[in-house]
């Protein structure tokens, strides 16, 4: 996880700059750049032995977790771009690197989807599955794919001090960047 393989991958190295007004979408929009900013600092320079690491014999691994936070931004990218997530569609396969690397541009597109947006109740969260298909109103996206992310990056944070590895020591999630 250490390289880059393009040169937005350290775009959320650093919180970007506060909105100029507070507008829903803007509101939003920052949710987002806080937790692209606890993404990126919890997977930086993650470690085969990380990503394996799991802390029981039923629990999740640390790359199946990151998996499972890759997924949500794509629910988060599609209701930004007012796109339903289609489970039947086929998902690229994608080394750890390239994963990481979309899930970081999965929440950029949608930060800056939703700051532009003039009406965030139009981003509802549709899902197509080989079942049927089902919508839900903006707020769960709030309480869903977004607080959950955020919930996942935190676990991603434990699991990888539990395995020997943990976060950079200057990383200051209130001020969004790391401490001089």
């Amino acid at each position: 996880f250490a390289q880059k393989t393009n040169e937005d991958s350290s775009y959320y190295a650093e919180i970007p700059t506060t909105p100029l007004d507070y507008t829903p979408g803007a509101i939003v929009s920052r949710m987002i750049d806080g937790l692209g900013f606890r993404y990126y600092w919890a997977t930086e320079g993650l470690t085969e032995t990380d990503l394996s690491y799991k802390p029981s014999a039923d629990a999740r691994t640390l790359e199946q977790t990151l998996g499972h936070i890759y997924g949500l931004s794509r629910t988060i990218l599609n209701s930004a771009k007012r796109e339903p997530t289609d489970f039947t569609k086929e998902q690229p396969i994608m080394n750890d690197t390239e994963k990481r690397n979309v899930t970081l541009e999965n929440f950029r597109l949608a930060s800056t989807l939703f700051l532009n947006s003039d009406d965030i109740s139009k981003h509802s969260i549709v899902f197509i599955r080989e079942n049927g298909g089902s919508e839900f109103p903006f707020w769960n996206q709030i309480n869903g794919p977004i607080e959950d992310a955020v919930w996942h990056a935190g676990q991603v944070v434990v699991l990888r001090r539990a395995s020997g590895n943990p976060i950079h020591p200057k990383v200051n999630v209130f001020l969004g960047k790391l401490n001089d």
